[in-house]
């Protein structure tokens, strides 16, 4: 059993652009003139979709695309920000973030870590920083979740040998991690595979990022935004990081609600 301290995040997939059909189009609607500086496919993609409403390609304004997409987030046209996708692997968390982090729905798509089939008795914990600075409530934590792991790991033996009829090998696993994983607490590590696009992230950071936020989340939320604002400059680089009073970090926009 390895105790956790720190999340990771991976950017794992992110869109590429279909260059010969965006020409064809704009070839078919005569503007074939138009071209944007950013090399982004995310960016490219919302701001074909953006110019598509208005079919404002003949006249772009000055500034190249990130004066285009400040124009957008000041005007709150986040719609077009939905074009743009990015796929993301969160690891080193615990349940109860998991548990807060599929209530964002719109815009998100989730796999996570199945305990019915995966055997968590060699499973890692993700310990709160709070605790794990105080030796006295680190050592009552780690007591715990030993016994829980300890709790688990007898009961899979005895529901394997009580479900011994079932032919099925996989089955009787399934059967036997799925009832045993109720004494499993929430600070069991998980893995989650994370799909979203830019206006919802957008979202997320607002709500997640925040001193508002379970320290967790927002820990995480900080994680993803560096990411985002490495990978897409345009789109998230309004965002400014401040430190708070724990040592973790919120964010700050002026664009409110995109």
């Amino acid at each position: 059993m390895r105790i956790i301290t720190r999340p990771n995040v991976y950017l794992v997939g992110r869109q590429v652009t279909n260059d010969a059909e965006i020409d064809r189009f704009l070839a078919d609607h005569d503007a074939l003139n138009w071209s944007t500086d950013t090399a982004i496919a995310g960016e490219k993609l919302s701001e074909i979709a953006g110019r598509l409403c208005y079919m404002s390609f003949a006249k772009p304004r000055p500034g190249g695309h990130p004066a285009y997409a400040q124009n957008i987030k000041s005007s709150g046209h986040g719609s077009v920000l939905e074009h743009a996708v990015w796929n993301f692997i969160i690891t080193g968390v615990s349940r109860s973030f998991t548990h807060e982090l599929v209530r964002h729905r719109a815009g998100f798509g989730y796999s996570q870590l199945s305990q019915r089939y995966v055997d968590e008795s060699v499973a890692d914990f993700v310990i709160p920083e709070c605790i794990a600075e105080d030796d006295e409530l680190r050592a009552v934590w780690e007591a715990c979740v030993n016994e829980a792991q300890a709790a688990y790991i007898k009961l899979v033996e005895g529901l394997s040998a009580k479900f011994q009829s079932v032919e099925d090998k996989t089955l009787r696993r399934k059967m036997a991690r799925q009832a045993a994983r109720s004494v499993l607490p929430n600070a069991t590590e998980t893995k989650i595979f994370v799909t979203a696009n830019g206006r919802a992230l957008r979202h997320f950071i607002e709500l997640r990022c925040n001193e508002h936020a379970e320290t967790e989340i927002r820990t995480v939320a900080a994680l993803m935004l560096e990411v985002l604002q490495e990978n897409s400059p345009a789109m998230f680089g309004d965002y400014e990081f401040v430190v708070l009073p724990d040592g973790t970090r919120a964010a700050q926009t002026r664009f409110k609600k995109v």
